[in-house]
């Protein structure tokens, strides 16, 4: 928890609820577009959003205070989403959002896997389980 009272599982739910909102208004966004220039949008709407939030809360801070290792990994989050942005509306433009969705939370088990190789972090058996529970739950629902 923050030191303000706030929750990380509220935060976490909250994003839970807008991704599905996102697929649910992409799915029909992307109707008659390109879903790279769909993305294109998505991704303007999301700098005035980000820039406003910044600029609301007054976080605003210099660059130049921004150590190269921070920009580094900065700069590789944001290729990342960039091209998980671009496949997902792809995904989106030819396969029915009930489908594609689950699939696309298989990234809660690659983060998973990813935390343990890199990261260091520990799971114990039973979160092992869920990790494996998510797995073949999200295909599960994907299947036609």
């Amino acid at each position: 928890m923050a030191g303000t009272g706030e929750s990380w599982l509220v935060w976490a739910l909250l994003s839970a609820t807008f991704a599905a909102l996102t697929a649910i208004f992409a799915k029909v966004g992307i109707e008659n577009v390109n879903s790279d220039f769909a993305t294109f949008i998505r991704t303007i709407v999301i700098l005035f959003a980000a820039g406003g939030m910044v600029y609301a809360t007054g976080h605003w801070q210099s660059p130049s205070t921004v150590s190269p290792k921070t920009w580094l990994f900065l700069l590789l989050s944001g290729l990342a989403t960039a091209a998980s942005w671009i496949c997902y509306f792809r995904a989106l433009k030819i396969g029915p959002a009930g489908q594609v969705a689950p699939i696309d939370k298989l990234s809660v088990v690659l983060v998973a896997v990813f935390a343990f190789a890199f990261l260091g972090e520990r799971y114990s058996a039973l979160n092992w389980v869920g990790i494996a529970l998510i797995a073949g739950g999200a295909v599960l629902v994907a299947l036609p």
